[in-house]
């Protein structure tokens, strides 16, 4: 029988994340796939603001706490001055879709070489429950109590599906962690995205699809639930682009 051990990447210490909140899953994830490789003395995280900033209290590797949506700026300066380091973005959708989409536009379109880690649970997590960019139509939030209307609020933004419209992203990808299955990919995906920074090959990105059930008012199960009639459905998860298999620099 397989024996669970704690990653050397978390410290010892109890999360704080809400209970049944998928950012911890995340994060587990994150941390495996680091071990794995043996990155853990080269690995460096770039904790943007939001819930993934609770990585600042119990992440044991390297690390930069960065402006609020900044983290792919900060992460392309880390990687172009250090260039054999594991470097690698944790952001929740109000922080990469919102106030940083000009920092991931830009720098998936130069094709930096780094990889993002990009918590989907369509909503302002840490700041009280407000409409994201991700918030799916109809999904009732502190700004939106009626639920998002497209008339006057826009459609859900699909990072995957834009990002892979630009030439240079080498691996977009995105997955549910709402089943074992999609533990599982997510997981194979987040290792493919790392192995292809280390052999050069470009930006890389792994949407995780998350839940809130603190700010969903809704208990852990039936925010899984939730998930797979409605999150899932929007946003299908998938591979939207891979030429990892290319050669580093074609």
């Amino acid at each position: 029988m397989a024996e669970y051990k704690r990653s050397t990447m978390i410290a010892d210490s109890p999360s704080g994340y809400c209970p049944g909140c998928l950012h911890s899953l995340a994060t587990r994830l994150i941390s495996d796939v680091i071990d794995e490789l043996g990155q853990g003395d080269n690995s460096l995280n770039v904790i943007s603001v939001g819930c993934s900033a609770l990585n600042l209290l119990y992440w044991s590797g390297d690390y930069l706490g960065v402006a609020h949506g900044r983290a792919p700026a900060s992460a392309t300066g880390i990687k172009r001055t250090n260039p054999e380091r594991l470097v690698f973005t944790y952001q929740g959708d109000g922080d990469l879709a919102a106030i940083g989409l000009a920092e991931i536009m830009s720098a998936a379109n130069r094709g930096e070489n780094f990889t993002v880690i990009f918590a989907n649970n369509q909503t302002y997590g840490m700041t009280g429950g407000q409409m994201a960019p991700t918030t799916l139509i109809g999904q009732k939030t502190t700004t939106t109590i009626y639920g998002r209307d497209p008339a006057t609020t826009g459609y859900p933004m699909k990072m995957c599906e834009i990002l892979s419209t630009l030439e240079a992203p080498a691996y977009i990808a995105r997955f549910a962690l709402n089943n074992p299955k999609g533990v599982r990919d997510a997981r194979a995906g987040i290792k493919k995205a790392f192995e292809a920074q280390l052999a050069g090959k470009g930006f890389t990105f792994v949407e995780l699809l998350t839940n809130c059930p603190t700010n969903w008012h809704m208990t852990p199960l039936q925010t899984l639930d939730y998930m797979n009639t409605n999150t899932i459905p929007y946003f299908k998860p998938g591979v939207y682009r891979d030429r990892t298999s290319e050669e580093a620099g074609a």
